[in-house]
């Protein structure tokens, strides 16, 4: 989602924005340094709900069934505990914020809670750029990590106005980043799903059931395997990339609101005050 400039050159990755116009449905190497993705060409999906994706099981509304799940529950989100989280401020932003003009992002990062789960971006006076909520555990009282072998899952609404760009990835150090989602309304029936570890992997995942719509609500879960990292919508697996994150792998969380700034993405209109948001119900990380 963001990414210091030094950071770019020395890891080669972009930030956990993967932000693509009309995306592809295939999951490919993740792009060039410091990039934002492209525009791409739709492929048709291969069965209803599923994108193409070489090599690996039919998925999506057909596909195979989330397994059951673990047995310990080792993180729940209270977005307004400041032991939990650190708002407003992050590592993958230049300089821990408050902005990310390089990222394609009009992000103005606000030391703001966000109880109930309600992330919003509210856009500012004169400036053009929008107060923008993130939350991050690192850097927290507490500094959970998640780590390889844990299952995340939340329920989340998606917004419905142009622009904006929510999400929920994983950080630390410059890398480690997996990304459970990305999402803009202009999209209304895709999702984004990356692993930035390794060679990286992405796929843009339609779906054709009418389950993903802008002001939806969705249930995701994600399991951050060594050897594969596998994401479900709504209890169907949509994604298993085959390439996972690695035996001692761990990472901080990060849940936000950005707002595009129209480069790949249509850039919000609207008078000072105007605002944007989603809502992530739970998150919860089992172990």
């Amino acid at each position: 989602m963001g990414i210091w400039s030094d950071i770019r050159s020395w890891f080669g990755w972009g930030g956990g924005s993967t932000a693509a116009g009309a995306p592809a449905e295939t999951p490919q190497t993740v792009p060039a340094p410091g990039q934002a993705q492209p525009p791409a060409t739709p492929a048709s999906p291969t069965s209803p709900g599923q994108g193409a994706q070489a090599g690996q099981p039919a998925a999506g509304t057909g596909g195979t069934a989330a397994p059951a799940a673990l047995a310990g529950t080792v993180f729940t989100a209270d977005f307004s505990s400041a032991r939990q989280w650190v708002a407003g401020r992050s590592s993958a932003y230049p300089n821990m914020g408050p902005t990310n003009r390089g990222d394609h992002k009009l992000d103005y990062l606000v030391r703001q809670y966000c109880p109930g789960g309600v992330f919003s971006a509210v856009a500012r006076a004169g400036d053009g750029l929008w107060n923008c909520n993130l939350l991050t555990t690192e850097g927290s009282p507490d500094g959970f990590q998640v780590r390889a072998g844990d299952v995340l899952r939340a329920r989340v609404t998606l917004p419905t106005g142009a622009g904006a760009w929510p999400a929920i990835w994983t950080w630390r150090d410059g890398r480690n980043e997996v990304d459970v989602f990305e999402y803009h309304p202009d999209n209304p029936n895709l999702l984004e799903l990356s692993n930035h570890m390794g060679s990286g992997s992405y796929l843009y995942w339609r779906d054709q059931s009418g389950a993903v719509a802008p002001g939806a609500t969705i249930d995701l879960r994600v399991t951050l395997g060594a050897r594969s990292v596998d994401w479900y919508v709504n209890g169907r697996r949509v994604y298993a990339d085959g390439r996972g994150v690695g035996v001692g792998w761990h990472a901080y969380l990060i849940v936000n609101m950005s707002v595009s700034d129209g480069t790949y993405h249509p850039r919000p209109s609207g008078p000072a005050g105007t605002r944007l948001s989603w809502v992530c119900h739970s998150l919860t990380v089992e172990r």
